[in-house]
């Protein structure tokens, strides 16, 4: 399927580590490029990550954001080792009694101590876990929007060459008519001057002038572009590259079929093309 590097996705979990956050957001670019933001504690999980992005998308910028937020402190759980309490309290008292006149002890301060009181502590193993499987869901999202939009992207794209193979079948039955119409106009002319012609001499040049005004082979070519534009997006997969250039290929031929053009409705036809080819253009740009 045809997939846009464009979108976004974000999962959240409540989970005994806390209520994690993850959020992936890419955009077009040259190739893949990844930068991620997560927690200190959660450096060790980034490479596997990036591994995980690097499997499932090919282009675009990345940006990944992790977040945890620890659960509130349950007091219940927490364990005040009784012989280090006591054995702090007496270094207090011992210390109160050399200076005399000593401010009465805070208990919020005595529970700063080191080792006074245990409160649980969450496995880091369980919060890369988590963490990796919400990123594995937050991924899936992700990679389910970018082919939702490139399927529009694709679409887009399809209707744009419906209406480049109609311009150029207009060109196809203009072009007759064009050439006609010169021939008329120069016979005309040299009647207008009564001018002794060289007939042989004539047909040479008229023959020249319908060589330099053929796009025969420039609307073949298009032909033959929007044809591979069509299998390109049937074929799907990571095909913005070629996609790109093909698009300056057409590009190409609308160009030639300008400088080449000999009237105002053969100009205006391949100013409708170029506008056309400018129009998918910004939409491969998009797609992977």
């Amino acid at each position: 399927m045809i997939q846009s590097m464009t979108a976004f996705s974000r999962e959240s979990a409540t989970t005994p580590q806390g209520v994690l956050t993850v959020e992936l957001r890419s955009v077009n670019h040259r190739y893949l490029d990844c930068s991620f933001k997560v927690p200190d504690t959660l450096r060790a999980l980034e490479p596997k990550l990036r591994e995980a992005l690097s499997t499932r998308l090919s282009r675009g910028k990345v940006d990944c954001l992790v977040r945890v937020q620890a659960p509130a402190l349950d007091t219940t759980d927490m364990r005040v080792d009784e012989t280090k309490l006591d054995d702090l309290l007496a270094a207090a008292r011992q210390v109160a009694g050399r200076i005399g006149d000593a401010a009465p002890m805070d208990p919020l301060r005595l529970l700063q101590f080191p080792g006074i009181y245990e409160a649980p502590e969450e496995s880091e193993e369980a919060l890369q876990r988590a963490v990796a499987g919400l990123f594995e869901q937050s991924l899936a999202g992700l990679q389910a929007n970018r082919r939702r939009e490139g399927e529009k992207l694709a679409q887009l794209v399809r209707d744009r060459l419906d209406q480049v193979e109609a311009q150029v079948a207009t060109a196809r039955e203009i072009m007759p008519e064009l050439l006609q119409y010169q021939r008329d106009r120069i016979s005309a002319r040299l009647q207008e001057i009564a001018a002794e012609v060289d007939q042989g001499r004539l047909e040479q040049e008229l023959v020249y002038l319908a060589q330099k005004a053929d796009v025969d082979e420039e609307l073949d070519r298009l032909e033959t572009h929007v044809g591979e534009v069509r299998r390109t997006l049937d074929k799907g997969g990571p095909c913005g590259r070629r996609l790109d250039f093909l698009m300056q290929e057409l590009n190409r031929e609308a160009n030639t079929l300008s400088s080449k053009s000999q009237s105002a409705a053969t100009t205006l036809n391949a100013v409708e093309l170029k506008v056309l080819i400018e129009q998918m253009r910004e939409q491969v740009q998009n797609i992977e």
